[in-house]
């Protein structure tokens, strides 16, 4: 049956059985005393018209009630009780900024109560926060008298529990959503009946950046996890990038679009969560049309209560719990806000920390926290040296783990400081790279000396990365070195035996300082020097494994050449599969050939020079095997 469909049957219905709970909004509204706090259904599912009456009630009405305090999630609606029209009988009091709120709360016309979502509910129970009247918006009566909440559970079936006075709309365009949604008829003390669209909710067409940062994303996301996913127009993207990925599941604050659409191609199955199995759970949806006719009687699909979603012990229990957000500004040192830009309100606390703490304590569990790296069309940069003054922290520098940008994947936790500084400007907008160096400089964040090259030459060849396999069927990630890779390089080259080492440098050194990592590996002009990382992931972190390098001969158009490869690797098909990548790259460029020195007892690499089918011109000379290979 679809959604508009035996309205006048339920009506008819419902005014036989309870008369007393249908009249004029007027007389709903005379019993609103002044002081009373009143609560408004959440997002998509705020009763417009039970908003607009109010307003209405009270400009016709203007000393009926004075100091009624407006409680809110999030309004996409209009919200006239928060102007300065009505600032004697209203003042909004929001638990998330929104947008058409976000200019009364920082010209301090309405209040913004910063709170973890999942405490809400015991805050309704204990009367910390009281709930006088509750204005909710419900589907029709099934024929057992119940209705359903629809689009919004999350904190709306708490505040009617305990509200004393619970006014409904009845929209026949609500969704009949399964789970914790459903309320008697018994339990509400007026109903509206009245039939108008849902409000929606739109994102942006995804751009390059977006999909850029999706596509990182979903690198870290593996088949058959389970995800939340945030709010806004990056994390819409994030969701459309995963449409290559099996037997997802969600457990989840906020239901898009994006992840209807996963459940509806195959994507999200949630065949493999370890609590609510086979469901799609989450505490409310924004979203369009097609994606409520998805939601209504949909077996598939539980919304539950906010203190259930957003519980971080109920997260921990879900193995493989993917948390997915997005932040306004993040730190070298990890820190990162989503409610503040300095001392300007821009959203609220919401969900994040739940789900990202809680994922954190699941099985398998990671966090990634996905941004663009710039705001402003490009103006300002979302990673600075320090948070602003007055930012509210939401996540702490303990709770970060993957870090995305259209740039990369940062990887913080475990790492101090200036690791942590140096990876998360690898990942910054190559234009404020070189101010972020300085300040880091400037904040003893970084090593004093710590270089950058900016321009054409220090822009990471983000296409030259891939995956090759070896004969032995080892499967490498191979890419070009980047400027936060000198801890990885410095732990490569000490986990070398000395016998490795002399083959390699031909002298016998023991140390490798930051100043030869940097100088030799780590800050490179591209177009004149290539480094390549093969790279294995080992009980969750990346380890190099294999090294392989040029410096280019402009005069002769030909680069000499080294490779090393860890001793555990060796014998293994790393080293070929590194130096035919870099002939490809090499060859790519219109280099004539590759010039080497090789030592007498470095028979692998002479082997692997001779197996490479080139043209080779060898002599001997100061103790060592001058090689020549022409493409």
């Amino acid at each position: 049956m679809g959604l508009m469909e035996g309205r006048q049957g339920w009506l008819s219905q419902l005014k036989g059985a309870y008369p007393r709970k249908f009249c004029h909004e007027d007389e709903i509204f005379k019993q609103i005393h002044a002081g009373d706090r009143i609560f408004i259904g959440t997002g998509c599912g705020e009763p417009q018209h039970l908003v607009e009456a109010l307003v209405k009630y009270v400009e016709s009405h203007p000393k009926a009630f004075f100091d009624a305090e407006i409680l809110h999630v999030l309004t996409l609606g209009v919200a006239p009780y928060a102007s300065e029209k009505f600032r004697r009988n209203f003042r909004h009091n929001s638990f998330f900024v929104g947008k058409n709120m976000r200019e009364a709360v920082n010209k301090g016309l309405s209040d913004y109560t910063p709170l973890f979502l999942s405490d809400i509910p015991d805050l309704f129970a204990r009367r910390i926060i009281p709930v006088d009247v509750a204005l909710v918006q419900t589907s029709p009566p099934d024929s057992h008298g119940y209705l359903s909440l629809g689009l919004s559970v999350d904190i709306v079936k708490p505040a009617l529990e305990y509200a004393k006075l619970v006014v409904a709309q009845v929209n026949s365009f609500m969704p009949r959503v399964h789970g914790d949604t459903f309320i008697h008829v018994d339990a509400v003390d007026y109903l509206v009946a009245k039939d108008e669209p849902l409000l929606h909710y739109e994102t942006k067409v995804p751009g390059e950046i977006a999909q850029r940062i999706g596509n990182y994303v979903a690198r870290i996301v593996t088949d058959g996890d389970t995800i939340q996913v945030g709010y806004g127009d990056i994390l819409s993207a994030v969701v459309g990038n995963l449409h290559g990925k099996k037997h997802l599941g969600v457990h989840t604050e906020l239901l898009s679009d994006g992840l209807i659409r996963l459940m509806q191609n195959g994507i999200v199955d949630n065949s493999r969560k370890s609590i609510n199995r086979g469901k799609t759970v989450a505490a409310f949806c924004m979203g369009s049309s097609d994606s409520y006719e998805f939601l209504n009687n949909n077996p598939a699909v539980e919304f539950r209560t906010i203190n259930y979603t957003n519980d971080p012990l109920v997260i921990a229990r879900i193995n493989n719990m993917v948390a997915i957000n997005t932040a306004l500004e993040l730190d070298l040192t990890g820190q990162a806000t989503a409610e503040s830009l300095g001392k300007t309100f821009f959203s609220g606390i919401g969900g994040q920390a739940d789900f990202m703490r809680g994922a954190l304590l699941a099985q398998g569990g990671k966090t990634i926290l996905a941004l663009q790296s710039t705001a402003r069309g490009g103006t300002v940069s979302r990673i600075v040296p320090f948070l602003k003054e007055g930012a509210g922290v939401t996540l702490t520098r303990g709770d970060m783990r993957y870090v995305v940008t259209e740039y990369g994947i940062a990887y913080l936790h475990g790492k101090n400081i200036r690791e942590r500084a140096m990876s998360l400007i690898a990942i910054a907008h190559p234009s404020f790279r070189p101010w972020l160096i300085e300040e880091a400089k400037k904040l003893s964040l970084i090593y004093r000396d710590q270089a950058y090259l900016a321009g054409s030459g220090g822009r990471y060849p983000e296409e030259l990365e891939t995956y090759r396999t070896t004969r032995n069927g080892l499967r490498l990630f191979l890419r070009p070195v980047k400027i936060s890779d000198e801890p990885l390089l410095k732990d490569f080259f000490y986990s070398l035996s000395d016998k490795s080492m002399y083959k390699r440098f031909l002298t016998r050194r023991q140390d490798m300082p930051h100043e030869m990592l940097q100088d030799m590996f780590v800050v490179i002009d591209y177009t004149q020097k290539m480094v390549i990382l093969a790279l294995q992931e080992v009980e969750g972190k990346e380890e190099v494994v294999g090294v392989v390098q040029y410096g280019i001969d402009e005069m002769e158009h030909t680069a000499e050449w080294a490779l090393v490869v860890k001793d555990d690797y060796q014998n293994m098909g790393v080293g070929t599969e590194m130096a035919s990548y870099l002939v490809h790259i090499a060859k790519k460029q219109g280099l004539l050939g590759f010039t080497a020195e090789v030592h007498p007892d470095n028979k692998a690499v002479v082997h692997l020079m001779e197996k490479m089918g080139f043209e080779i011109k060898k002599h001997f000379s100061a103790g060592v095997n001058l090689f020549k290979i022409n493409f």
